[in-house]
């Protein structure tokens, strides 16, 4: 059996870029799209097709993927028909303040007629007192004063001379009422001389009071009636002035808005009221003023503003992205201001949330910032299903006060929602929420990486050019591209794969530019890739240079020469939430008289997961498949892993525990300048793994520190070849034959790389070659039998 010792050109893929049109991303044209994401796209593209309710969109991946990148080119590109947009304003319900209107205006039109109502009740605040304050309006006042004044003097005039004829006055009291008094002669009765009267006397004058009294609030009633009569005729007069005042303005600007039935029905209602309400122009003007002053507003009549909630000044498809989906700040709120000691709200005071800016188009919010905040998921689910938008008062609904509050009109609800969220977050929904899948019936699914081709290659290439531009760094040349994309690959841990992680990419362009610029450079070279990526290590690895130094001063065992019973060089991997290395562990395996029980230590005391639990068991399995079709195994095996404190997981130990095992049997030493990793299953056949890169980097590096020969190396799975893209010191240690890696597909292999003899292979009754590593644990076995 010929087992495959890897070279170098099998340890890393390089990047050759012949098809480049360019030598830099100066003249390499940028592109308007992430990479890679053709099925998230279409989900996007599709989504935006279709006007029905509930097709909003769930971005689904991790963050740093370009997803809202991608959305964002996409929405700015994509050509959308802009003829359904308009300008919302409130204003005032003039027969019930508490409700405002909305104005649905076309694109564009709302801050200008706001700009003519403001304009014309500006000049109404100045002309309305001079309309009142002229000689016609006084003269023509003053008459109907005199005419009401000269009725009232008649009409006493003659009572009174009516009861003089008989000796009765009729005088005022200080209260102002009026009565009437006996006279005796010239002078008033007083109480003494009317008592000296006769009964006769008394009575025919109280009777003659009685008829003047019946007389007199006959007259009261008429007088009254003449009074109203008298302020129907001013109410009359001040509303021919003030439509005289208004009347020009209004009609102007009925004409100018003659094709806005809204408008034009609002402006007939404004007239009537300023009409009924001309005292607010005129008494009322410093008060108003003071108002509008309490609320950093104008110094104008509020009843009469218009609040524009939503302007806009450019008919374009808007596109609102909400860092933070408060429910203010998405469902909009009505301010309140305070005006001597008094909290006071009007219409003017309401505020516009991100959905009534984005109402028409799209908005782009974060799922897990929208389920932190309260009632928020709620709101938006609300106004998703009546497809409009009222302003409920949240301290309304969480309080039991009954404070007066607006109830403003809804404003109706048209718009696509973009939740970006993991997968955790979008299975929780899914669980939990019946109506997520109603209002959210798009998945935009984005991939974590691409297939690497000469294509896909020239496309990362254009991205690469799309950063550079975007940010306005250096260019970079070819070689710095090349070496981008090959970063890439490695990120994705797959030489056939580009990661699209498209922040990674774009925080190393930025870093490599700082370092070309630190070094006077006109362009990003691939040493200044190097560097930075040299200097993103340095920052991450202070884990790493602790756990090397255990291998430096010798407190972590481990030989990388010479051979040994039972004990094998494994690799791991260890990682922080930034930072992934790899690190040999010493996995030693000893024997004893038993009933073929394999003991895994860890697993023991808790130490072990379940996935390594799982391969322990596998390859127990293999090892009674090995030796024990015939009869009961008579030993009992320990394995651990040596100096290991902490939990340990995974099964890509299970080939070196198996190795470790069978050495342990057979008495046969293993090599250890050697490490391996790599699963098995049930066949021994290997099977692949995680991080092999930073695996065999790691052995390297150790191998580096105990004393480097050319006889080391590392065994890993043959699928896991796929899978390296080893740092440029490994490839050209493989490439001057100063270390090895062999590729696998058994456990077999492995055996005989260790020992220096063929595992073997059994007979028709299930017996090995006695020169070989099986052979020579087998008769061991059988010797412990008998």
């Amino acid at each position: 059996m010929t087992i495959e010792k890897l070279v170098a050109s099998q340890l890393y893929h390089a990047t050759e870029l012949d098809q480049l049109p360019s030598k830099s991303t100066k003249d390499l044209p940028p592109i308007d799209e992430i990479v890679g994401q053709e099925r998230a796209q279409k989900a996007v593209e599709f989504a935006m097709s279709i006007k029905e309710k509930g097709y909003n969109i769930y971005a689904i991946g991790q963050n740093g993927l370009g997803k809202r990148t991608m959305i964002l080119r996409y929405l700015h590109r994509h050509k959308t028909n802009v003829s359904d947009l308009y300008d919302w304003c409130y204003v005032s319900d003039f027969h019930n303040n508490r409700t405002p209107k909305v104005l649905k205006l076309p694109c564009g039109v709302g801050k200008g007629f706001k700009h003519d109502i403001e304009k014309m009740i500006a000049k109404l605040v100045l002309a309305m007192p001079l309309a009142f304050d002229n000689e016609l309006y006084i003269s023509r006042a003053e008459k109907l004063k005199s005419q009401l004044a000269q009725k009232q003097a008649l009409e006493l005039e003659s009572i009174s001379k009516e009861a003089q004829e008989k000796s009765i006055s009729l005088t005022m009291t200080t209260q102002g009422d009026y009565q009437f008094v006996a006279m005796d002669g010239e002078e008033l009765h007083t109480e003494e001389s009317f008592d000296e009267l006769s009964i006769k006397e008394q009575e025919q004058f109280g009777a003659t009071i009685d008829e003047l009294e019946v007389k007199l609030r006959n007259m009261v009633r008429e007088l009254t009636e003449w009074e109203e009569t008298f302020s129907e005729k001013i109410k009359k007069l001040n509303d021919d002035v003030t439509l005289d005042v208004i009347a020009h303005f209004i009609k102007q600007l009925k004409e100018d808005y003659s094709q806005y039935p809204e408008i034009k029905l609002y402006l007939s209602e404004l007239q009537k009221d300023i009409v009924e309400n001309a005292e607010i122009f005129l008494e009322q003007g410093n008060e108003q003023a003071e108002i509008a002053a309490a609320s950093l507003d104008k110094k104008l009549p509020r009843r009469y503003k218009v609040n524009i909630l939503v302007n806009r000044k450019a008919c374009e498809f808007p596109v609102v992205v909400e860092e933070n989906p408060n429910y203010h700040s998405l469902f909009g709120y009505i301010e309140t201001a305070t005006y001597k000691g008094t909290v006071f709200t009007d219409f003017s005071l309401i505020r516009a949330g991100s959905l009534h800016k984005a109402n028409g188009g799209v908005l782009l919010i974060d799922a897990q910032k929208v389920l932190e905040q309260p009632y928020v998921w709620d709101g938006l689910k609300r106004a998703l299903r009546s497809r409009q938008l009222s302003f409920t008062s949240l301290e309304k609904e969480l309080t039991l006060t009954g404070a007066v509050s607006l109830d403003p009109e809804p404003i109706p609800l048209d718009v696509k929602i973009i939740l970006f969220g993991d997968y955790r977050t979008y299975q929780l929904l899914q669980h939990y929420d019946p109506e997520f899948s109603e209002l959210f019936r798009v998945t935009a699914d984005f991939e974590d990486e691409m297939k690497r081709t000469s294509d896909s290659e020239m496309h990362y290439a254009r991205f690469i050019s799309s950063v550079v531009h975007d940010n306005n760094m250096l260019h970079c040349d070819r070689k710095a591209i090349a070496r981008i994309i090959e970063h890439s690959s490695r990120l994705a841990g797959d030489q056939n794969k580009l990661s699209l992680h498209s922040a990674n990419i774009a925080n190393l362009l930025r870093e490599s530019n700082y370092v070309a610029k630190q070094a006077n450079a006109n362009m990003i070279r691939s040493s200044h890739v190097e560097e930075a990526l040299a200097n993103q290590e340095l920052r991450v690895s202070r884990l790493k240079d602790a756990v090397m130094e255990g291998f430096i001063n010798g407190t972590t065992l481990i030989r990388t020469e010479g051979l040994a019973i039972g004990q094998v060089n494994a690799l791991s991997v260890l990682s922080t939430s930034e930072y992934m290395f790899g690190a040999p562990n010493r996995i030693t395996a000893t024997t004893c008289y038993g009933d073929g029980d394999v003991i895994d230590i860890e697993r023991s005391v808790d130490l072990g997961g379940s996935i390594h639990s799982k391969g322990v068991m596998i390859l127990t399995a293999y090892l009674s498949s090995v030796f024990g079709k015939t009869a009961k195994v008579p030993l009992t095996t320990t394995i651990t892993f040596e100096q290991s404190y902490g939990g340990v997981d995974g099964d890509s130990a299970s080939m070196a525990e198996f190795c470790a095992v069978v050495s342990a049997f057979s008495k046969q030493p293993n090599r250890q300048d050697i490490a391996i990793t790599g699963s098995m299953n049930q066949f021994g056949e290997s099977q692949p793994i995680g991080g092999v890169n930073e695996k065999i980097e790691g052995f390297f590096d150790v191998c580096g520190i105990k004393g480097r020969t050319s006889e080391q190396g590392v065994i890993i799975p043959r699928s896991n070849m796929h899978n390296l893209m080893l740092r440029p010191d490994v490839v050209k240690a493989v490439e001057k034959g100063e270390f090895n890696i062999w590729a696998i597909d058994h456990v077999t292999e492995a055996i005989e790389i260790f020992s220096g003899k063929p595992a073997g292979t059994p007979s028709d009754e299930g017996s090995y070659p006695i020169d070989t590593i099986y052979g020579i644990a087998q008769a061991k076995l059988n010797a412990l039998r008998k």
